[in-house]
């Protein structure tokens, strides 16, 4: 029984040649982990966007509101359409830095 003991302990046992098998447990994880950061991840970044967030958030709805406020003024009469025209596009050049400001 002891010879058997030994021969089992010296070959390894029943799991030789499976030491490359414990490297697959913690690739399973990481595997797992970033296939759930990237599926949520994703729907997070897409809400966020949808919400006002990100690159055409909150930004071109300042602008938007900046806007409705200048043509507030233009129709109460507190600016003429010159003054109205110029502050129309300068809202516009800085709302938008990389399009060219809509006529």
């Amino acid at each position: 029984m002891l010879t058997t003991l030994a021969i089992a302990a010296h070959d390894g046992g029943p799991f030789v040649g499976f030491h490359w098998a414990f490297l697959l447990i913690p690739l399973f994880w990481i595997l797992v982990l970033a296939l759930i950061f990237g599926v949520f991840g994703r729907r997070w970044r897409r809400a966020a966007w949808q919400n006002g967030y990100g690159h055409h958030g909150h930004w071109g709805q300042a602008a938007r509101g900046a806007e409705s406020t200048l043509a507030e003024r233009f129709a109460q009469g507190d600016i003429d359409e010159k003054e109205y025209r110029a502050r129309l596009d300068v809202l516009r050049a800085n709302a938008y830095p990389s399009t060219p400001p809509k006529a």
